[in-house]
């Protein structure tokens, strides 16, 4: 997941600009030439692959409501499907996609996105992260060959990953300062972190050498980068 430069990726899109997690939001983010997009993936109760952020919608779980159901309530919604299509339209750009995952309460979606994933001629442009260390293997087993990397905000998570097929992490950006991003990499890790929305935080990530930047404002992240 690696550039001869720090990648910088929209934040469920470009959440200050429009809706987070939606179509206007993700185009607006690429828009504005960032590398990509992060964005957040269900599995609703008929075998959609949605893009929204919480675990419900209204007070009712997503995996429990059926795909017309949601288009209902909530037209901006839009499934994976729809946001590969659009990232053809970049063709340089890649997709950070986040498995909302609890891990107690397993319901196959791991089966349904690499189903949908495994579709797409473009996989190579993707990776899948989760908080969930149980979703990712299940995701491995799979076969799909797209990179995974675990996410955390707490360190002691660190100490699985000698049990998980990770090639990256992604830390929030309060557990990393130059040591320990070094240490990372040096493991074979890469590093992305989130979520970046200050400037100065950011510079100081890319002097440490992250891979890539997560954040909520392109402009700010390409400051940070040096492309004002």
């Amino acid at each position: 997941m690696r550039k001869t430069h720090p990648a910088l990726l929209g934040h469920r899109g470009s959440p200050r600009q429009a809706r987070e997690n939606t179509l206007e939001s993700f185009r607006l983010a690429l828009e504005a030439g960032l590398d990509g997009l992060e964005l957040d993936l269900h599995r609703t109760r008929d075998g959609v692959v949605a893009i929204y952020h919480d675990f419900d919608l209204d007070g009712v779980p997503i995996n429990q409501t059926d795909w017309a159901e949601l288009k209902r309530v909530a037209p901006w919604m839009p499934r994976l499907e729809e946001v590969l299509e659009l990232n053809e339209q970049f063709p340089r750009t890649r997709l950070n996609l986040e498995v909302k995952s609890e891990y107690e309460k397993p319901d196959g979606r791991e089966a349904v996105i690499a189903e949908v994933v495994g579709a797409w001629s473009h996989r190579e442009r993707c990776w899948f992260s989760s908080f969930d260390p149980l979703s990712l293997i299940r995701l491995h087993k799979h076969g799909l060959e797209v990179p995974l990397a675990l996410l955390y905000h707490l360190p002691e998570t660190l100490e699985l990953l000698p049990s998980l097929p990770v090639e990256g992490v992604h830390p929030h950006y309060s557990l990393l300062d130059a040591e320990k991003t070094a240490a990372l990499k040096a493991g074979g890790l890469f590093v992305y972190t989130w979520t970046v929305n200050d400037l100065e935080t950011a510079r100081k990530l890319l002097e440490w050498g992250v891979d890539g930047l997560i954040g909520d404002d392109p402009a700010l992240l390409q400051a940070a980068r040096g492309q004002e």
